[in-house]
This record gives C-alpha cells, sequence and structure tokens, in this order.
C-alpha cells in the first residue's frame, strides 16, 4: 500500500469535501428553482386559462376601401371614422358603413405618418407615428382645432370616456388628460407570460382596453386597472394572410358601436370590414 503523507491527504479530504458541498449545494439550489419553476407555470398556467382564448362569429361584411393603410377606427353617432398611414396617403376620413363610401376626407401634411384616432367631446384626436404631434379636428367639420405634443411614438388612441389612451408600440399605455395632454398615469400590459409589446390599435368596451399586437391576428383584452391581460381573441381564421397582399396588411382596426352593442374589425388595406360576435372557445 502507498503511504500518503498528511500534508498531501488532507488537501485532498479538503477538496473532496468542498465538491461535495458545491453538488449538494447546486442539487439544492435546483430543487428549489424547480419548485419555484412549477408554482410560477402552474400559476400562470391559472391565469392563462381564467383568461381563455376566444373565437368569433363574423355578423356582417361591409366594403372597405383596399387602398386604406388603416391605423386607426371609430364608430360613433352612426359614422365610421378611420384614420389612415403612410406618408404622402395618410387621412381622416368618415365612412358610410354600409357601403363604404367616404363621405368626407381630410389628407395630413405629406411629411406626416398617421396612427390611431379617438373621437371625445366633439372633437377628433389623431395621432402621428413619429412626429410626436397629434391633430385635433372638429367632429362635423374636420376643421383643425389644434394640436398637442407627447413623447416617443405614436401608435394607438382610444378613451375611456374622460381620457385619451395612448399605446406607442411598447408594453406602456398612457392615459392623457383630454385638455393639457400631460400622462396622468401609466399602464404596464402583461400576460401571464411577460410583457405584451407591439400593443398598437385601441378601443374602449366594456371597461376594458382592446389591443391589437401589431404582426398578429390576435386582440387582447386588457384591464384598464391593473393592466393584466384578462384574455384574448383569435382572428387567424377572419381574413387569412395567404390572401393578403403583404406582411404589412395586418389586422389594425377596431372599433365599438355602443349603442348597439356592435364590435367591427378590419386591416390596413383589407377589402373588408367585419362585424364579429365574440364566441368563447369550449
Amino acid at each position: 500500500m502507498v503511504h500518503v503523507p498528511t500534508s498531501i491527504r488532507t488537501p485532498a479530504r479538503s477538496l473532496l469535501t468542498r465538491w461535495r458541498l458545491v453538488a449538494l449545494s447546486l442539487l439544492a439550489m435546483s430543487v428549489v428553482g424547480y419548485t419555484a419553476f412549477t408554482y410560477t407555470a402552474f400559476g400562470q398556467f391559472r391565469r392563462e386559462a381564467k383568461g381563455s382564448v376566444a373565437g368569433f362569429r363574423v355578423v356582417a361584411e361591409y366594403p372597405h376601401d383596399a387602398s386604406a393603410f388603416t391605423q386607426g377606427l371609430v364608430f360613433t353617432d352612426g359614422r365610421l371614422y378611420e384614420g389612415t398611414g403612410k406618408k404622402g396617403e395618410s387621412s381622416l376620413r368618415r365612412v358610410e358603413l354600409k357601403t363604404g363610401r367616404i363621405e368626407q376626407i381630410v389628407p395630413l401634411d405629406s411629411a406626416l405618418f398617421g396612427e390611431g384616432i379617438a373621437v371625445l367631446d366633439g372633437k377628433v384626436f389623431q395621432l402621428t407615428w413619429q412626429n410626436r404631434l397629434g391633430i385635433i379636428y372638429d367632429q362635423k367639420t374636420f376643421d383643425s382645432l389644434g394640436t398637442f405634443r407627447y413623447t416617443g411614438e405614436g401608435w394607438g388612441l382610444t378613451h375611456d370616456g374622460k381620457r385619451l389612451i395612448l399605446s406607442d408600440g411598447t408594453s406602456t399605455i398612457r392615459f392623457l388628460d383630454t385638455k393639457t395632454f400631460e400622462v396622468v398615469k401609466r399602464l404596464k400590459v402583461r400576460a401571464s407570460n411577460g410583457p405584451v409589446d407591439q400593443l398598437n390599435e385601441l378601443e374602449f368596451r366594456k371597461g376594458e382596453i382592446l389591443a391589437n399586437v401589431w404582426h398578429t391576428n390576435r386582440i387582447a383584452r386588457i384591464s384598464p386597472e391593473s393592466g393584466e391581460v384578462l384574455g384574448w381573441i383569435d382572428l387567424a381564421s377572419l381574413y387569412p394572410e395567404r390572401q393578403r397582399q403583404s406582411r404589412e396588411d395586418v389586422l389594425n382596426g377596431i372599433a365599438y358601436d355602443e349603442a348597439n352593442d356592435r364590435l367591427f374589425v378590419t386591416g390596413k388595406n383589407w377589402p373588408k370590414i367585419y362585424e364579429i360576435e365574440v364566441v368563447p372557445q369550449k
């Protein structure tokens, strides 16, 4: 038997002991991590199940100008209002729903890229994409009443009856005072698996904020109090992507007729506006 000197044997045992401690620590961390992951995943699954994905049923179809790069859609006082985008093509329109006829149109300056719109208190508010400029119109005449400023990009716009609600392509929604346009509230939108960004066109319906997520076929139902995604509306089969002319021809128009409880959706360069009924999946 080979004799191992004490001066060598003791450090070896110490090293072995250290490795064992490290291994045990890693094992403990793995168990704790797995337990935490399992708990979190289970909790998320329960929240996801509670806010299930809903489908839809088409109630009616209406003609839509297929050259309109739809950025915002509003239905109020029996008329449809639409904001369109692209530099040199941006506009604000009033449209007759049944025929698709443009009753009134105001083009934006060629340097501006139009975005979301909202109609409140006899005024139409329209965002621009990267100009950080909002335009205010008289609802009846479309005469310009002024402008307002905001930070970041402008994507979608709606209101809750008191405040304007603005999306900017991130996971944060801002609430603006309608007179000063100062931010009075910020809302971080989260689903079960984390923040939801690319929030685009907005609509306020039955106490919830509806938001389509850019380049997807889903609409998120968002709590205006907590920012939690309460559920999703899946519109993938409404106007299939294979029928669209471009990858940019995405879902991007949501309008709610509160007086008659009707929900309308369309997209950029879509040939139709669809009136839909949200149907919970079984």
